[in-house]
């Protein structure tokens, strides 16, 4: 239950973070709505991938030294 919470926040902090950065993004705007959501959800993807990963590995590092 305790990793669940904490994933769940991870996504919760992805999410923030795509958001932001998708707003900020330069880009011409897509005219196709599914394009948009579909790079919405890849870059969600992508960075839900990477800060679970370092987080991961940050928790099995401290198991490990201690």
């Amino acid at each position: 239950m305790i990793m669940k919470d904490k994933f769940l926040k991870i996504l919760i902090l992805s999410a923030i973070i795509t958001t932001i950065g998708f707003v900020l993004d330069g880009d011409l705007v897509e005219l196709s709505v599914i394009m948009r959501f579909i790079e919405y959800f890849a870059m969600l993807g992508i960075v839900f991938l990477l800060i679970s990963t370092v987080f991961i590995l940050y928790n099995q590092l401290l198991k490990y030294v201690k």
